[in-house]
């Protein structure tokens, strides 16, 4: 029996005791025998109450017993799928946390490459390689491209009518990190120099690779693979003549500053660009070749004209030769007496269009 019930049933008691007591103290006031009979009678009632009154708390106390027992077992049941939950998220919530260490060390080690300029080369020829893989087949495009006099391009793509596009991949970080990191005005100033001056090489460097004589394109592009630094350069964060600098690259020297994200847009813009270029030029092609067709058809036509003068001729001299003979068949009828055996056969002559 749980503690609840045993305080309903300490209550009954109690007050059944409270109860006799009263009756007890009636008996001693009230004098008489029938008045003992009457209150006899009436503690006997009240025991029977008394008895159903504890029978159906009994009942009562059962019932609410198997719902609480019940509404327990309900919540324990949950609380064990909350904490099942919970665990499964604190699993999960342990696997993104070594994940996002684990991406924070290989930050770090990127970071340790792009601090060194050879190793930063190479990433950004390995990041071009892998922009060019993922658009083009292998067929389309050469990496480490080789030219006569021994200097090496990041990459080409090969173009229509065996040209080439020169790509080059540039990533001078050193200036501009320092600036990008420098709090001092006249500092970041400085920097922004040498920054200019480093991005200035890169496009002359970059420019040494359009070669007309070798079939390259009179343009080439120079592949950033840093976002920051491309996006700097088009916001003119890179000091307030960055666009001149932009200028200076597609101006004077035809070389197309690019990032990793602009690239492809640029690339398709030059393809579809030499392609219109090449349906022009084949438009002329067949302009021209159209026009040797109507040469070629008048010199026919006046072929056809002096051919059908020709069999005019001839079908005029068939004509007469049939008419000369029948007149010797008219002679012939005349000497023999005999009927004539030859009808003269007239050909018209070709029709000629005005």
């Amino acid at each position: 029996m749980s503690a609840m019930e045993l305080i309903i049933l300490g209550i009954v008691i109690i007050g059944l005791v409270a109860i006799i007591v009263v009756l007890l103290q009636r008996t001693r006031d009230t004098q008489g025998g029938g008045s003992v009979d009457l209150i006899k009678s009436d503690v006997t009632e009240l025991n029977r109450s008394i008895m159903k009154l504890q029978e159906s708390m009994g009942d009562k106390l059962e019932r609410n017993n198997d719902t609480m027992q019940k509404s327990v077992q309900k919540q324990l049941t949950e609380s064990a799928k909350l904490i099942a939950d919970v665990t499964q998220r604190l699993a999960k919530l342990d696997e993104t946390n070594r994940r996002v260490v684990d991406v924070a060390d290989e930050l770090k080690t990127l970071q340790n490459v792009l601090q060194n300029p050879k190793q930063r080369g190479v990433f950004g020829e390995f990041y071009l390689e892998s922009v060019l893989d993922n658009v083009m087949s292998p067929k389309q495009y050469q990496t480490q491209y080789k030219f006569k006099d021994g200097k090496i391009v990041d990459a080409v793509i090969f173009l229509e009518k065996g040209q080439i596009l020169p790509i080059d991949s540039k990533f001078s970080l050193e200036n501009y990190n320092r600036m990008v990191e420098s709090k001092d005005k006249a500092e970041r100033d400085r920097l922004l120099q040498k920054v200019k001056v480093d991005l200035k090489g890169r496009i002359d460097e970059t420019a040494d690779y359009i070669r007309p004589s070798e079939n390259t394109m009179d343009f080439a592009f120079m592949f950033i693979p840093s976002e920051a630094l491309y996006y700097d350069l088009l916001i003119s964060n890179i000091g307030a003549s960055s666009k001149d600098l932009i200028e200076y690259a597609f101006r004077d020297k035809r070389v197309i500053i690019v990032s990793p994200t602009s690239f492809m847009a640029y690339l398709q813009t030059v393809l579809q660009g030499l392609r219109s270029l090449q349906i022009e030029e084949q438009a002329k092609d067949i302009q021209v070749r159209v026009g040797k067709l109507g040469q070629h058809i008048g010199r026919f036509e006046t072929y056809m004209q002096k051919l059908g003068n020709s069999l005019g001729t001839t079908v005029n001299h068939f004509n007469s030769a049939h008419k000369e003979l029948g007149k010797v068949d008219k002679d012939i009828v005349k000497i023999a007496g005999s009927n004539s055996g030859v009808e003269p056969l007239l050909l018209d002559k070709p029709a000629v269009d005005e």
